[in-house]
C-alpha cells in the first residue's frame, strides 16, 4: 500500500475537517449517522485512517487521522452532554420514545374510561331490567283484577 504523501494528507484532514463540521451542524447524507463511518464515507477517506495501527514489532502507533477521530468524538459527546443531538437518527429515536410514552398514558386513560363506562352500562342494564320487571309484575296485577286501578291517560287539553 502507498504511502500517504504530506499534500494528500493535508488535503484529506481538510476534507475531513468540513465533513466533521457538516455531520456536527446536523447536515448528514441520507441513510448516515453521526458516527466515524459517516465521517469516512463524506470525507472520501477509508475509516481505518481513524484508528492505530501496529507496527512491526507489535508496538502501536497512531492511525494518520485518529488526532481527528479523538477530536470528532469529544465534540459529539459535547453536543450530546449540552442536549443538542446531532444524529437525527438520535433526535428521531427520543421523539418516539416520548410518543411512546403519551400513547401509554392515553391508552391507560382509555382504559380506566372503558371501565368506568362498562360498570355504568351494566348498572343501567340491570335498573332497566328491574324496572321492567316492576311494571310487567303491575300489569299482571292490573289483569288479574286486584285493587290496583290504572291510572287514566292524560288527554290533551284544546
Amino acid at each position: 500500500m502507498a504511502r500517504l504523501t504530506e499534500t494528500d494528507k493535508a488535503r484529506n484532514e481538510a476534507a475531513i475537517r468540513v465533513a466533521m463540521d457538516r455531520i456536527l451542524a446536523g447536515n448528514l447524507p441520507p441513510g448516515g449517522r453521526a458516527d466515524l463511518k459517516t465521517l469516512a464515507a463524506t470525507a472520501g477517506v477509508t475509516r481505518t485512517g481513524f484508528y492505530p495501527k501496529n507496527n512491526r514489532d507489535g508496538t502501536l502507533r497512531p492511525g494518520p487521522y485518529q488526532h481527528l477521530a479523538e477530536e470528532f468524538t469529544r465534540r459529539l459527546g459535547e453536543l450530546r452532554a449540552a442536549g443538542e443531538i446531532a444524529d437525527s437518527r438520535d433526535a428521531q429515536v427520543d421523539r418516539l420514545k416520548q410518543q411512546v410514552d403519551e400513547l401509554k398514558k392515553r391508552i391507560a386513560a382509555r382504559d380506566e374510561q372503558l371501565a368506568e363506562l362498562t360498570e355504568f352500562k351494566t348498572m343501567a342494564i340491570s335498573r332497566l331490567a328491574a324496572q321492567h320487571d316492576e311494571i310487567e309484575r303491575l300489569r299482571t296485577q292490573v289483569a288479574e283484577g286486584s285493587s290496583l286501578r290504572a291510572v287514566p291517560k292524560a288527554h290533551d287539553s284544546p
